[in-house]
């Protein structure tokens, strides 16, 4: 069972980024989110993470892909790429591929396979990917729209 919410109900003193999408266990998505809020994943996910927020990969979740988010802590398994501000592999979680971070903190019994590189600070992750992402997007759909336009 999987439970998506991004929620727009008002809460008293919790601020708007404080949701978080839950993909709980026994659930398998295969594709590529793209999110405002945080993310919690116990179940499978296969395709491409972009988060302004924090993604959390519980002890059962599982991620192959690329993970680009502000916080990523992975107690279950991470294999492909992240790209964060702040990776931390918690005890019996597992990392393979790579890890773009300011920060990389590896707990004890936790396992790292591939290769790391620090970057500035000044390099900020989200807001860069972000402006990266939309322009993309507003040249495709400006292309999208000539094709029209010639068709």
């Amino acid at each position: 069972m999987g439970i998506f919410s991004n929620s727009n109900q008002s809460h008293q003193n919790t601020r708007s980024d404080s949701s978080t999408t839950i993909i709980t266990a026994g659930t398998e998505i295969r594709g590529d989110i793209k999110l405002s809020c945080n993310l919690y994943i116990d179940g499978y996910f296969e395709g491409n993470i972009v988060s302004e927020q924090e993604i959390n990969i519980g002890k059962e979740g599982k991620i192959k892909g690329e993970i680009i988010a502000l916080r990523v802590i992975v107690q279950g398994l991470a294999e492909g790429s992240i790209n964060a501000d702040r990776v931390d592999i918690k005890p019996d979680g597992k990392v393979t591929g790579s890890v773009i971070s300011e920060e990389f903190v590896i707990e004890a019994k936790g396992i790292f396979e591939g290769n790391s590189l620090v970057k500035r600070s000044e390099e900020n992750t989200i807001k860069n990917t972000t402006t990266k992402i939309k322009k993309e997007e507003k040249e495709k759909n400006t292309s999208d729209t000539q094709i029209d336009k010639v068709l």
